[in-house]
């Protein structure tokens, strides 16, 4: 496999010489279509979760390169790395549809209706953990929206505002610009500022995080 990297690298710099030894390797650790790199010293190591192994090897090219202008902090774009980002903003399409939730299904289809007239699919949704950091994501590969279970007692208003927030991430999914993926572009926060009274519920929000970091801080000394 070692010589997609070197088809990929050839690609992005056919005036240089590919002075790293480099391995790639498919691990089931990975979500669906997330991939890494890592340089240590003159070694790259590139790892891919298992789906790539039946995606073609032009998108595979494409998934190197990204990955390789990240650690070498350059700004080439080839069309192998454009047919990378749109296998990416579509793979939801053949996702399959497992994980769901009634109160999410709730959630999902009050802002669906409201502000996106009914017309995004219904991805995966699942609870997360009571995580008062990370409220909310979106993953392309796997097409599943996450939310902390911090909100699953919540009022409806901000449990929705947080699942817009990441039906949002799903409907503009991301923009490359200059070797970097953008996820919050002017058009994302244009959108995302529409929400009615988000000063308000953005605070409510706080509160309530805070209300559950002191009862995460209660329960360890709980004895």
């Amino acid at each position: 496999m070692s010589s997609l990297i070197q088809e990929a690298f050839n690609e992005l710099y056919p005036e240089k010489r590919l002075k790293y030894s480099v391995s790639l390797k498919y691990s089931r650790k990975f979500k669906p279509y997330n991939a890494n790199v890592k340089l240590h010293g003159s070694n790259l190591m590139f790892n891919l979760s298992k789906e790539w192994k039946k995606i073609s090897n032009e998108i595979q090219i494409g998934l190197i390169q990204e990955l390789l202008i990240k650690i070498l902090k350059d700004r080439r774009k080839t069309m192998n790395m454009e047919l990378y980002n749109l296998f990416m903003k579509n793979v939801h399409l053949a996702v399959p549809k497992t994980k769901t939730d009634e109160n999410l299904e709730e959630a999902f289809d009050r802002v669906n209706d409201v502000y996106f007239n009914g017309m995004l699919d219904k991805p995966n949704l699942q609870w997360g953990n009571a995580s008062t950091s990370k409220l909310g994501s979106y993953e392309y590969g796997s097409d599943t929206i996450t939310i902390s279970t911090i909100f699953k007692n919540a009022e409806n208003e901000l449990l929705d505002y947080v699942m817009y927030h990441e039906m949002l991430h799903k409907k503009f999914k991301f923009q490359s610009k200059n070797g970097r993926s953008l996820h919050h572009s002017s058009e994302f926060r244009k959108m995302e500022a529409k929400f009615p009274n988000r000063d308000f519920i953005e605070k409510e929000i706080s509160l309530l995080a805070r209300r559950h970091r002191l009862k995460a801080g209660m329960d360890i000394f709980n004895f």
